[in-house]
């Protein structure tokens, strides 16, 4: 039987690339692993050879010490592989098919499911609505930043790539399909981006990038990132976008100086939890940017939350961030008829479309987002350079693949 190898969460700050057991068809104890999932039968998954498998924002959030995330959970959550075995019940995906995984497991069968909310499905995860690959709270089900990585119900959750040697010249790009431009095009698209919208987008990170890629894909007129890294600013001019830097002050100015006026049309939040105030000094301050979004957005318009929120951060400054109560001025988006939409993306909803996107040469998500690949031993400094605000979505490669 061949071995596998995998990137564990070791402790705040630390990751480290372990042995761990090549994937079987039934759930075993593990860390994460919550008891009622010890012991599944999953007959209907198949067994990828992994192709690529990047490094997330919210990876971060758990190595960074701000979750209950034990240690030794193996991490990743954006796959995409080929299958080297298939269980029993599967019946359309066949070994060699080159597939992206949504982040988000889903069973198929749930109500959620079936009415496309495949963020909250009711059906893998005893704990909670909704599960996902390696990430604290979400079942327990093994991450992906690893050789090979078991899928479950891979029948619903796999998304064939039409040809193989095609998907293998834009890889790069369809990596993203398994979580970040699905989220971002999420986040755009709840916030009611379409033709001639202006647009202000919080946070210039890669799910920043990608939501401002999707708005320009929704046909907004002006896309605006703000964040306060020169580099990531730099990366959103690369494709076209305005940008505000938000270590100069409120964003608003800055808004009014590009547009005319202080306000846009829709808003969205790329940064969630741990976002800091505005200014050179600005120190954590959880609440800022939905309250600065809630301020800029003209009255009647939503704003798209793509970026994780949490129930419990114990590295939060204050008793009440710790347990996921943050000061909102919920009466300015009251007296604004505002909209919100928070919570996993369902990518199911758009990963289809979205590849098509990508094949038909539409869009150029890796380019905008400026992924690099790196080997799997390299994965700790992925994450050093990440936390240190590189402008880079980093592609971890495993077996190979992208060096073919």
């Amino acid at each position: 039987m061949s071995g596998n190898r995998a990137v564990a969460y070791k402790g705040t700050g630390k990751v480290e690339v372990i042995d761990i057991d090549y994937p079987t068809f039934e759930l075993k104890d593990g860390p994460g692993v919550h008891p009622d999932n010890v012991g599944r039968q999953v007959n209907h998954g198949v067994i990828l050879k992994t192709v690529a498998t990047n490094i997330c924002g919210s990876d971060q959030h758990m190595v960074r010490g701000r979750t209950n995330a034990p240690k030794n959970l193996i991490l990743g959550h954006e796959i995409t592989g080929e299958v080297v075995e298939v269980g029993r019940d599967v019946e359309f995906i066949k070994k060699g098919d080159m597939v992206s995984v949504p982040f988000n497991i889903s069973c198929g069968r749930c109500k959620n499911c079936k009415e496309q909310k495949t963020g909250i499905c009711l059906n893998v995860n005893p704990v909670q609505p909704g599960g996902a690959y390696g990430y604290v709270d979400m079942g327990g089900w093994i991450g992906g930043q690893a050789e090979y990585v078991l899928v479950p119900y891979a029948d619903w959750n796999a998304l064939k790539f039409p040809d193989k040697d095609q998907a293998l010249e834009k890889i790069m790009d369809l990596t993203m399909l398994s979580d970040i431009f699905p989220t971002g095009f999420h986040g755009a698209y709840t916030a009611g981006v379409g033709p001639g919208s202006t647009v202000y987008i919080a946070g210039a990170g890669p799910v920043g990038l990608a939501a401002a890629t999707a708005a320009q894909l929704l046909g907004a007129a002006v896309v605006i990132v703000g964040d306060m890294n020169e580099d990531r600013l730099k990366q959103a001019r690369s494709f076209g976008c305005e940008t505000v830097d938000v270590s100069q002050g409120d964003p608003k100015d800055q808004i009014e100086q590009l547009l005319g006026v202080p306000e846009v049309d829709c808003g969205v939040d790329a940064v969630g939890f741990e976002a800091k105030g505005h200014g050179a000094d600005a120190k954590e301050a959880p609440a800022t940017v939905l309250n600065s979004l809630m301020d800029i957005t003209a009255a009647g318009g939503r704003l798209g939350i793509p970026g994780l929120y949490v129930t419990g951060d114990p590295g939060a400054e204050d008793e009440s961030a710790q347990k996921g109560s943050l000061s909102l001025s919920l009466g300015t988006g009251w007296a604004k008829s505002l909209s919100f939409t928070t919570g996993q993306c369902p990518v199911m909803k758009y990963n289809r479309q979205l590849m098509q996107a990508i094949l038909h040469d539409r869009v150029s998500i890796g380019k905008n987002v400026n992924a690099k690949a790196i080997g799997l031993e390299d994965a700790p400094r992925g994450y050093a350079e990440f936390d240190a605000g590189a402008a880079t979505k980093y592609v971890l490669n495993p077996n190979g693949y992208l060096a073919a």
